[in-house]
């Protein structure tokens, strides 16, 4: 079993909370992902927040293409390993 996980980066709280739900209905997915804020450095402002989804993928069944698609819905993009 692989430790295999994939990053999804989110504009804003409400886009990843939506990204989140919608990600198990259309992936099936078993475990809820994590949702984590990742300020950017030397900011202060919570606007200039970016929102994480972690996604937990030890089969290795995710298709990184569909993801990357997926979260180009929410403005989002899927991080390289």
């Amino acid at each position: 079993m692989s430790d295999v996980r994939h990053v999804l980066v989110l504009p804003d709280r409400d886009a990843a909370e939506e990204a989140a739900e919608a990600l198990g209905e259309r992936f099936g997915l078993s475990e809820e992902p994590q949702l984590v804020r990742d300020a950017l450095a030397g900011e202060d402002d919570a606007e200039d927040a970016q929102w994480l989804l972690v996604l937990r993928d030890e089969d290795g069944r995710l298709d990184p293409v569909a993801l990357d698609e997926f979260a180009g819905e929410w403005e989002g993009w899927r991080e390289e390993p």
